[in-house]
């Protein structure tokens, strides 16, 4: 079921929250082909873009940005393959329910989506957060992808995640609750700014632009509840996706890409616990954040490997 009136309405109230904003405050829009279309299920309105033609790839973002990041890889893919471009469940404009945060449900969100475009199977391309949503989705459903990027995160329970979040710099892995909420409420931009720029290998790559552009997605009403809930979701996540590798790993080909100044390597080795058919790239001279850091790179390296199952 296809429906406009909350994407409408969405739109609206970030325009007035962008009011204030310098008019240079937009990230890359999309262009002028792609439709956006508010997709209803029983539980949540997702708020998608869709453009292009051909074999179907979905992008998933993660913490910190939307859909809205993908606009440049967007842009190149559709001139060969139709491209699906959803905020995920609670941020950017799609609807905020107050539960349904772990992955696996997420997951089982990524297929209602692609049923309702009438997509059987797509590849799928993520980041961040997305990573574990497009896992899910792929261990859930793995006959619908048929390739899969993940983007420089780890997989809750998977590979060396016990090691990973002893680090010192994913505190805001158990940063949430009601008090956490009071203390960010009204300083969504500080509480951000500190993802972008301690996850960069230069801050200044994370431009000014976007970071007024996604901070104010991130101060509507709701939007840091829902944001907090992805992260309270990871003990859920991890058992979850311990029943998925051990029901066996992805068979699909792979592309693990890290930054080198973030995860690097590691991303693969992640994979590689999780998947039989794993490719690693390393990204030079980026951090967390690949489409903004190393935009060229990281588009020519999704975009071959996707262009080998054509």
């Amino acid at each position: 079921m296809v429906e406009r009136s909350f994407g409408a309405k969405m739109l609206g109230a970030l325009a007035g929250l962008l009011m204030a904003a310098p008019a240079t405050a937009q990230v890359q829009p999309f262009t002028a082909d792609f439709q956006i279309q508010d997709i209803k299920t029983a539980e949540a309105t997702f708020h998608v873009r869709v453009g292009g033609h051909g074999p179907a790839v979905i992008l998933l973002h993660g913490y910190g940005e939307t859909g809205d990041m993908w606009a440049p890889l967007a842009a190149v893919l559709a001139h060969d393959y139709t491209v699906v471009v959803p905020d995920l469940r609670g941020m950017g404009l799609s609807s905020r329910p107050e539960g349904g945060y772990d992955k696996k449900t997420q997951g089982q969100d990524v297929a209602h989506v692609l049923d309702s475009l009438k997509i059987a199977k797509a590849d799928l391309v993520t980041h961040d957060i997305g990573n574990m949503v497009g896992y899910a989705f792929a261990a859930q459903y793995p006959d619908r992808v048929t390739r899969f990027v993940l983007m420089d995160a780890p997989l809750p329970g998977v590979g060396p995640w016990d090691d990973i979040v002893r680090s010192k710099a994913l505190w805001h892995f158990s940063f949430q609750g009601p008090d956490a909420e009071r203390l960010v409420a009204g300083r969504e931009r500080i509480y951000l700014d500190r993802f972008w720029n301690e996850f960069s290998a230069d801050p200044k790559s994370f431009s000014e632009a976007s970071r007024v552009h996604y901070a104010a997605l991130y101060a509507q009403p709701g939007a840091m509840h829902a944001g907090f809930n992805q992260f309270a979701a990871f003990d859920q996540d991890a058992r979850d996706n311990k029943v998925f590798v051990a029901q066996g790993k992805l068979s699909m080909p792979v592309l693990a890409i890290g930054g080198e100044k973030s995860f690097g390597p590691t991303m693969a080795v992640v994979m590689r616990a999780a998947a039989t058919n794993v490719t690693e790239v390393v990204i030079p001279n980026s951090g967390h954040w690949l489409m903004e850091e190393q935009p060229a790179a990281t588009i020519a390296a999704i975009r071959a490997f996707l262009d080998k199952g054509r």
